[in-house]
């Protein structure tokens, strides 16, 4: 199965035969899956200069595309994204790879369960998350066009069939005892823990801006504002924006994702860690049973 790394390697490499504008900036990572040109920096291991570098230049009228683990392009360097993209007022592509926890056996240093919730600080970013790789081709080419700033978080983990990229919620399944929302990857796993129960279920690839006319909509032809978030990064990073977007209507939220209050230090795999974590399929399964099952005790 392609990737949504190598559709991402791929898309850029096409714009950027005839787009000048474009410009690819790493750190090492990924620097044998580019073809070697002009218009591809790498700067050796200095994060915090990939990303002043990419900055720089955005200034100089450029369309930078900054690459790397997430967290080396969103943790590690936080204060250049913050400063030379955000303060400065320019744009580019962020794009990142590892998700929350895609290579475990690379240990903490290459995971960033956080990115989002980080990048949730500073305004003026759209945010992606593709749940397939075929979703990874259209969300590029309007980010490499445009002169915003853009990060695009993707993942190993996919979904097994893309849905169109849209930019608000798409509804995959309509029920009427509460909404189900799930964010990219966790689409199959989120279906898979829900199948039979009454539910809606509403999917994100664009999480930021966050679609909240879309989340009230789905609300009302549901009947019930009870929503379940499953996320595949820091649980609660969307909880703030549910809560804004039915601030005066009662509800109801549970969220899903990467715990918060435990740190994992054994390896294991990808699967392993969706199991501690609670994301897998039963561990869904068990979160919607006691919100749309049992109401009284839900948490």
């Amino acid at each position: 199965m392609t990737t949504m790394r190598q559709v991402f390697v791929d898309t850029v490499e096409e714009v950027m035969r005839h787009d000048p504008r474009v410009v690819v900036v790493i750190a090492e990572i990924s620097r044998d899956a580019f073809r070697p040109q002009d218009r591809l920096i790498n700067v050796g291991i200095r994060e915090q200069a990939m990303v002043g570098v990419g900055a720089g230049l955005a200034l100089a009228g450029l369309r930078p595309v900054v690459h790397s683990y997430a967290p080396f392009l969103v943790e590690r360097p936080f204060e250049q994204v913050k400063l030379d993209f955000g303060h400065q007022d320019v744009g580019g592509v962020l794009v990142g790879i590892g998700g929350s926890y895609d290579d475990p056996a690379w240990g903490r240093t290459h995971q960033a369960p956080g990115d989002v919730a980080l990048l949730d600080t500073l305004p003026g970013w759209t945010v992606h998350v593709p749940g397939h790789a075929g979703e990874v081709e259209p969300v590029v080419r309007a980010a490499l066009a445009g002169d915003d700033r853009v990060y695009l978080r993707l993942s190993l983990r996919q979904n097994a069939a893309p849905l169109p990229v849209v930019e608000g919620f798409t509804e995959v399944r309509r029920g009427g005892r509460g909404v189900v929302v799930a964010v990219g990857p966790l689409l199959d796993t989120a279906l898979a823990a829900t199948e039979g129960t009454d539910v809606t279920v509403l999917y994100a690839s664009r999480v930021r801006p966050f679609d909240a006319a879309g989340l009230r909509a789905a609300v009302a032809r549901t009947g019930r504002a009870d929503v379940l978030l499953v996320e595949p990064y820091l649980e609660g990073t969307s909880a703030h924006h549910v809560a804004e977007a039915l601030a005066d209507v009662p509800h109801r939220l549970r969220s899903l994702g990467v715990r918060r209050d435990a740190e994992l230090r054994a390896y294991g795999t990808a699967e392993d860690h969706d199991s501690a974590h609670d994301l897998d399929v039963l561990g869904v399964a068990a979160a919607a049973r006691r919100m749309f099952d049992h109401p009284a005790a839900a948490a």
